[in-house]
């Protein structure tokens, strides 16, 4: 099952009391945030839930399965997400 941003922020109305439109605006700021600080940052760290980490991949030679032609695929930036220990042991 997939978790949307509507899913969260009605999540959010219901725990916290928050109005709809309140909610939304605190998730969508949240992500937003969230961008923004792993563009200026290659590491964000938010206490027991987790960290994202920026990285970039490698370049390398790509090829197309039909004509076995050889291309040029450029490194990419990426982001990982490694959850803290309190995260894994509500998994588990």
């Amino acid at each position: 099952m997939n978790i949307t941003k509507k899913d969260l922020s009605y999540s959010l109305k219901e725990e916290v009391n928050l109005s709809k439109e309140e909610s939304s605006v605190f998730v969508d700021e949240f992500f937003i945030s969230l961008a923004k600080a792993l563009n200026k940052n290659s590491k964000v760290k938010i206490s027991g839930f987790g960290t994202f980490i920026k990285f970039y991949t490698k370049p390398r030679i790509g090829r197309n399965p039909k004509t076995k032609e050889s291309f040029p695929i450029p490194s990419i930036e990426k982001v990982k997400f490694a959850p803290a220990k309190k995260t894994k042991n509500m998994l588990n």
